[in-house]
């Protein structure tokens, strides 16, 4: 199922043409610019491309003039993907054709449908976003150390996905290799999925009272942070994607039946037993998540510290943590409801944890375990 995963850099030589100046787009444009690559943008949007032209993103589509391109690259919605691929491909006959849209299945179907040479063109999908949009959110370092997966349909030559690998590559990406179908289905689960459950929770909070939503802390957070991502956007990968994403939901449904039917009566003989082993479906769950660098799960301890809310107290906090000689795993930021002091979560691994505790307390900082 994976080919081959790799931190290489590759070797794209450009020019490079980026269709499509959202966020994706642009941030494609950004990067290979900063690594020197030639980049020609075009979007139907005059103003997405125009300001994606400003940030740096690429030029203007006009300027390429008859030099042919390298490779093609369609960042436009999974809706018209299909459109602007065949479109592509007839425009460029010599140019490798690639997309980066969220779901491959439905594309590779239509676009053999068509009849379409499809030896130059490469099915991705960079698994990297924000919940902002558009060209104005594009960050060229976005696809560093994230995940873009290649999903090449046997007509594809070795050249065609060496060249798609070596855009993934070039961007810092880490590289995998799927069947569409594959990719359609990890991705129903590992990113549709939860994009639905953190919007139907979401959704349960708009009639909520304001006094009720102050006790909100970062679980709350953390589970609805993708709840703010681009409804339009969603309906098209939703539905693109939508028998493999009902065959999960079902699942979840059967979850929640048997959940329900439970704490109807959670004082029944094997209630609390049958609670108890749903916590702990999601602990093992939980703990198949690849950890850091995508290696092992690995359990860290937390510690908070208590910082006074105002300029550069985290700042000092993580360089005394630098000098102690403790390395951070992971970092969440909190404020404590009505006090005028931030908390600062902080992971660490198992055996430097008391170590941190006492050097920290030494150093004056008030330090909660």
């Amino acid at each position: 199922m994976s080919a081959f995963r790799t931190h290489g850099r590759g070797h794209l030589n450009g020019p490079v043409v980026v269709i499509g100046t959202g966020l994706l787009g642009a941030s494609i444009g950004l990067g290979l610019r900063g690594r020197g690559v030639p980049v020609f943008l075009f979007d139907p949007s005059p103003t997405n491309q125009a300001v994606a032209v400003d940030i740096g993103a690429g030029l203007p589509l006009a300027g390429l003039g008859n030099e042919t391109p390298e490779l093609v690259v369609v960042a436009a919605p999974p809706d018209v993907t299909a459109d602007v691929v065949a479109k592509a491909l007839a425009d460029y006959p010599d140019s490798v054709v690639v997309d980066i849209a969220s779901v491959k299945a439905a594309i590779l179907a239509d676009l053999r449908g068509r009849g379409v040479d499809l030896s130059r063109y490469v099915g991705t999908h960079p698994m990297a976003g924000r919940e902002k949009s558009g060209p104005v959110a594009a960050r060229g370092e976005l696809f560093t150390s994230m995940p873009w997966v290649l999903c090449p349909p046997e007509e594809s030559s070795g050249a065609a996905v060496q060249v798609a690998h070596s855009l993934a590559t070039d961007l810092g990406a880490v590289v995998s290799q799927f069947t569409a179908d594959e990719h359609d289905e990890a991705v129903a689960l590992v990113s549709h999925l939860p994009q639905v459950m953190s919007s139907l929770l979401a959704s349960r909070l708009q009639g909520t009272p304001l006094h009720a939503l102050s006790l909100a802390g970062n679980g709350l957070r953390d589970v609805t942070r993708i709840a703010a991502s681009d409804p339009t956007l969603w309906v098209q990968i939703l539905g693109a994607n939508a028998p493999k994403v009902v065959g999960i939901l079902q699942g979840v449904r059967e979850d929640l039946n048997r959940l329900i039917g439970t704490l109807e009566d959670p004082t029944a003989p094997g209630a609390r037993l049958d609670l108890a082993q749903l916590i702990s479906e999601g602990n093992a769950g939980q703990a198949r998540i690849p950890g850091k660098h995508g290696g092992p799960a690995q359990a860290y301890s937390w510690l908070t510290v208590l910082v006074d809310d105002k300029p550069g107290q985290i700042a000092l906090l993580l360089t005394e943590i630098g000098e102690i000689g403790v390395n951070v795993e992971d970092l969440r930021l909190d404020h404590s409801s009505g006090q005028n002091v931030g908390m600062v979560e902080l992971s660490v691994l198992p055996n430097k944890h008391d170590h941190l505790i006492e050097a920290l307390t030494d150093r004056g900082w008030r330090v909660l375990q």
